[in-house]
C-alpha cells in the first residue's frame, strides 16, 4: 500500500522580506556562530536605511523603518535564507520527536520534509501532523514577523487519501486543496509518470 501523504505548497515561493523581526535575524546569526563583529556590520547595513515616497507631487521623507529587509538589495536574499533557516530547524526538531514524517520518492532515497527555501514541505496525510505543521507555521510566523499567506497556499495529497480524510486536514491547514495542476518558477508542481506531456509545452515555446 502506498504511503498516504501531504504536499503543501507556498504559490508566493518568498515570503515577504520588508516583515522581517531585526531582533529575530540577530538572534538566528547568534544561534548559528556568527562573530558580534560581523554580527554588528549586519545589522548596521540593515538597520540604516530609510525611504522617501512621492505624495501628490511632494517628496515625503525620510521615513525609517522598525523591521524589513530591503528587496533588491544584494544582501537581502542571503539574510532572508538565514532566517528561513529558523523554519527548518522547527520541522527537524518535530521530525526528531517524531511528530512529522516526510517521504521517500523510493524505498532507498532519504526522506524529505521541505524544500526551495521552505515553500514546498511534505508530511504524512494525518491529522496529528496537519496540527503540527500549522502550529510550527504559526510559532514561526510569530517569532519571525514573516506573513505566511495561507490562502495562496495550496496542498495536495497522495491518490489513496479518503476524501474525509482530506478535508479535515485542509480544514486545519486553511488552505485550498489542488489535483496537482499548480505550477511553480513556470514549471509543473507535479510531474508524474508522463513527463514528455507535462513538459512539451516548452518544447513547442521554444
Amino acid at each position: 500500500m502506498r504511503t498516504k501523504t501531504s504536499f503543501l505548497e507556498n504559490k508566493e515561493h518568498k515570503l515577504d522580506h520588508d516583515r522581517i523581526d531585526w531582533s529575530y535575524l540577530k538572534n538566528v546569526m547568534i544561534k548559528m556562530g556568527f562573530s558580534n563583529r560581523w554580527i554588528d556590520w549586519i545589522m548596521i547595513c540593515v538597520k540604516t536605511v530609510d525611504y522617501s515616497v512621492i505624495f501628490n507631487k511632494d517628496m515625503v521623507g525620510p521615513i525609517i523603518p522598525g523591521r524589513g529587509l530591503r528587496q533588491g538589495d544584494p544582501l537581502s536574499p542571503y539574510l532572508l535564507i538565514l532566517c528561513v533557516e529558523g523554519l527548518s530547524a522547527l520541522i527537524r526538531d518535530a521530525e526528531g520527536r517524531g511528530e512529522l514524517q516526510g517521504v521517500r520518492v523510493c524505498r532507498s532515497a532519504p526522506i524529505v520534509s521541505h524544500l526551495a527555501d521552505d515553500c514546498f514541505l511534505f508530511f504524512q496525510a494525518e491529522e496529528s501532523q496537519a496540527n503540527v505543521m500549522k502550529r510550527i507555521l504559526t510559532t514561526y510566523e510569530e517569532a519571525s514577523g514573516q506573513a505566511i499567506s495561507l490562502p495562496k497556499s495550496e496542498v495536495y495529497y497522495s491518490h489513496n487519501v479518503h476524501q474525509h480524510v482530506q478535508q479535515r486536514i485542509t480544514n486545519i491547514l486553511g488552505v485550498h486543496a489542488v489535483l496537482g495542476t499548480g505550477k511553480y518558477l513556470g514549471l509543473p508542481s507535479m510531474v508524474g509518470r508522463s513527463k514528455k506531456a507535462r513538459f512539451n509545452f516548452i518544447k513547442d515555446r521554444v
